[in-house]
């Protein structure tokens, strides 16, 4: 059995997650700014589909993308030197959400429904939530969205609608996060188009003790802006 969560219940330590499903820690609570906040420090996160009650997982192991190890493809380097797009920072953060959630190959939508995109855009007007949006012939081609704390940056989602769009957001993100001392972006789940990037797994304790680490290093809250 997991805990159901009240509105001031902390977490319940991560080595309760259970094994099946992997990482299902607590269900309840809620979705505000405080709370979110608090989840993503403890290497947690919201996972639910629309109609079901909110559902925190931390699960072992966790995928992860340390900045220095990013993968950039050759195919992906010449793409990037071509001058034939755009990538803005912030400029876009629900519309990026919304595509995310957006039906995929004729699939149904994701498990990112109105109230996840409510909660996480106030995160983005608290300066802890950014996107990273690929835009060609001034349209919103690609992107992706996730949160940021101290030294860590936790991804969410991304979309694409043009070969490479998102992509290109990913690599521009990569560098900023070099650029400014970060020290791992959290993947989640392991996929196989996130371990040809250079993402791999880490035990959750280990995990659990970066983010110990990263999480009380000085941010830079409030809107990134630029490219």
């Amino acid at each position: 059995m997991i805990p159901w969560l009240g509105r001031d219940d902390p977490f319940p330590p991560l080595e309760r997650a259970l094994l099946e499903p992997n990482g299902l820690l607590a269900a309840g609570g809620d979705l505000a700014v405080p709370r979110l906040l608090a989840a993503y420090r403890r290497g947690v996160f919201p996972w639910f589909n629309p109609g079901e009650p909110i559902l925190w997982w931390s699960p072992d192991p966790r995928m992860v993308l340390f900045p220095d190890e990013f993968r950039l493809s050759r195919s992906l380097a010449r793409r990037l030197r071509r001058a034939d797009y755009e990538v803005r920072v912030d400029t876009a953060f629900t519309r990026v959400m919304q595509a995310c959630a957006a039906p995929r190959d004729g699939a149904a939508g994701t498990w990112i429904g109105a109230p996840m995109i409510a909660a996480y855009a106030a995160l983005h007007e608290a300066g802890h939530a950014h996107s990273f949006e690929t835009w060609v012939d001034g349209e919103l081609a690609g992107g992706l969205y996730g949160v940021a704390i101290g030294g860590a940056f936790y991804g969410e989602s991304m979309f694409s609608r043009r070969s490479d769009a998102s992509k290109i957001a990913l690599a521009h993100l990569v560098e900023r996060l070099r650029q400014d001392g970060f020290g791992l972006i959290d993947c989640q789940m392991n996929t196989a188009h996130l371990a040809s990037l250079g993402a791999r797994e880490i035990p959750r304790l280990e995990f659990a003790a970066r983010l110990a680490h990263l999480t009380v290093q000085p941010g830079r809250p409030g809107l990134w802006g630029g490219t």
